[in-house]
């Protein structure tokens, strides 16, 4: 019995990165198995690898479902790579160099059919070459030899940034409970620059002649010239399964106005994820992913705002995009069925989900993203403005758009989406808000003190909200300052231009006044001066009546 089996300790599986689990190899007639150490196990919880079973923590690969193996060098000594015919690659690592022999006699001893490859990895560091796909993963080559591997199930985005090129986006899985802080630094994106043109081959369009319906019908193909890098971005599209609608969905909806970022998309929504599709950008969202969830209404009250905070934010090209902000027509009114398994209601949405909506979208949309992420949905609280609205017009910086007061802190939206929460808020500064004679402005400006961050300062705000948002400040315990309280130096900030006195010599004179100087208006006569006679005027002619000429007498 000893010999009917090759085992190997110590060894990681490495399917999923940032997984750090030791356990033990074990090749046998019926296939290879990979078993966690005591302990280890609680790593691999919340994973979903094909095969693994958990909590056990054990992969078991049958004999038959096997197709190839390899070796090569990896990060932590030796590793092993297990292709499936389904098209999955799973990563055994920490293998010495010693256990190859090992390894490679009892792979032809045990599994018959079967040989041990070694792969020799590239060093050569060069940044050209040429790509092959196997299964789910894409290989870089030089020379024929393999220099990295990027898994397509690890692709979250793809485009053409340009003619020549394609970037790739990258998120790896996490295990629940995972976070990202602390995590290794990690390769988020990758683009590749790929000239010049290829054939692909596809089948014939669709005509209403009846021999071009049979050509089609029998298979026929034709060849069509594209770019290299066009044929390269479908070819990472298809198998990384991005924006492909499947049966397996629970929900579509269908061109949805999105103002962040622009344009309108279909959103499908998964167990596990959410697939955003538009025309030129797809989207693979994990749930893990949503962090916050606002549903607002706009001052116009005809529009709703349905905001999704990201953590990544997904990118286009060098523009990141951490709040996803979807706009409904508030009477706008949809009946949908959501399909999901009696397994997944009874376990992994536990009554969260209804299996029939008949209700307006934005809430349907609302209540759905709320259900399949398990995350608080924050509604606009019970601030009104001097309209009644929810929210206050606003600008911030040059982009306009709505502050809301919310029960936790404050949302900014559309462009650009902020939340600053109450904790992060030192003081609050109100600017130009004292009517008088001489200020006449009609709106005022809203400063935020944060702590340890940049200020926000949001300004042309109705004089009219000051009441309203005073009163809400004080509800929430946020302390507020004067303008005049807030610094004793010279301030430029809020002079009237307009004024009948002149800004300018209002600021003279209490810049004269710090300095410890009276100024003209203040100072008294000086009696001591006596003036010259003859320098009341220059020019007595102009402004004395009674000047008399020195030619006046000469004419008599």
């Amino acid at each position: 019995m000893a010999d009917s089996r090759v085992q190997f300790s110590d060894i990681y599986l490495a399917t999923e990165p940032y997984v750090r689990c030791v356990g033990q190899v074990r090749l046998g007639a019926s296939g290879i198995g990979w078993k966690a150490a005591e302990g280890e196990a609680e790593a691999l919880q919340g994973l979903s690898i094909p095969g693994l079973s958990l909590p056990a923590g054990m992969l078991a690969l049958q004999r038959d479902d096997l197709r190839r193996l390899q070796w090569q060098r990896v990060a932590r000594g030796y590793g092993l790579r297990v292709y499936l015919k389904n098209g999955t690659m799973h990563k055994l690592d920490g293998f010495a160099a010693d256990d190859f022999e090992t390894l490679r006699d009892g792979v032809k001893r045990l599994l018959h059919g079967l040989t041990l490859e070694t792969r020799d990895i590239s060093t050569k560091g060069w940044n050209w070459g040429k790509t092959d796909f196997e299964g789910t993963t894409m290989t870089f080559r030089v020379e024929n030899r393999p220099m990295f591997d990027l898994p397509m199930s690890q692709v979250s985005n793809t485009n053409l940034a340009n003619k020549n090129e394609v970037s790739v986006e990258l998120q790896p899985p996490r295990a629940k409970g995972l976070k990202r802080k602390g995590a290794p630094d990690e390769l988020v994106e990758i683009r590749f620059y790929v000239p010049g043109t290829t054939t692909t081959t596809g089948k014939k369009s669709e005509s209403d002649n009846e021999d071009a319906q049979k050509e089609k019908d029998s298979g026929d193909e034709e060849d069509e010239e594209v770019s290299a890098a066009s044929a390269l971005y479908e070819t990472i599209k298809d198998r990384a399964d991005l924006g492909q609608v499947t049966g397996d969905s629970i929900v579509q909806f269908p061109e949805i106005l999105c103002l962040t970022p622009r344009g309108r998309y279909s959103i499908d929504m998964f167990s596990n994820f959410l697939r955003l599709r538009g025309k030129t950008y797809d989207y693979k969202i994990p749930y893990d992913n949503v962090q916050r969830m606002f549903l607002v209404s706009k001052p116009d009250e005809l529009h709703m705002m349905f905001i999704i905070g990201l953590n990544p934010p997904i990118r286009q090209g060098q523009t990141r995009y951490p709040y996803l902000v979807l706009q409904f027509v508030r009477d706008e009114e949809m009946a949908i069925d959501v399909n999901f398994s009696a397994d997944d209601a009874a376990n992994k949405f536990k009554g969260r989900l209804r299996e029939h909506y008949d209700e307006p979208l934005y809430r349907i949309v609302a209540n759905v993203f709320k259900g399949v992420t398990d995350k608080r949905l924050t509604e606009g609280g019970d601030f009104r403005g001097y309209h009644g609205a929810q929210g206050i017009k606003a600008s911030l910086k040059a982009s306009e758009g709505t502050l809301y007061p919310l029960e936790k802190g404050f949302l900014f939206a559309p462009k650009p989406t902020l939340f600053i929460p109450h904790s992060d808020i030192a003081s609050i500064l109100f600017s130009r808000v004292e009517a008088s004679a001489t200020n006449k402005m009609r709106t005022f400006d809203l400063k935020l003190n944060m702590h340890g961050t940049q200020d926000y300062q949001f300004v042309s705000i109705n004089r009219e909200e000051h009441a309203s948002l005073e009163e809400y400040m004080t509800e929430h315990g946020i302390k507020m300052l004067s303008e005049l309280n807030e610094t004793t130096s010279v301030s430029y900030k809020g002079m009237d231009v307009d004024s009948d006195d002149g800004g300018v010599n209002k600021v003279a004179v209490a810049g004269v006044a710090a300095l410890g100087m009276e100024s003209d208006e203040d100072s008294s006569p000086d009696e001591d001066f006596v003036a010259e006679s003859g320098s009341d005027s220059d020019m007595p002619e102009e402004y004395d009546e009674d000047y008399e000429s020195p030619d006046d007498g000469e004419d008599d």
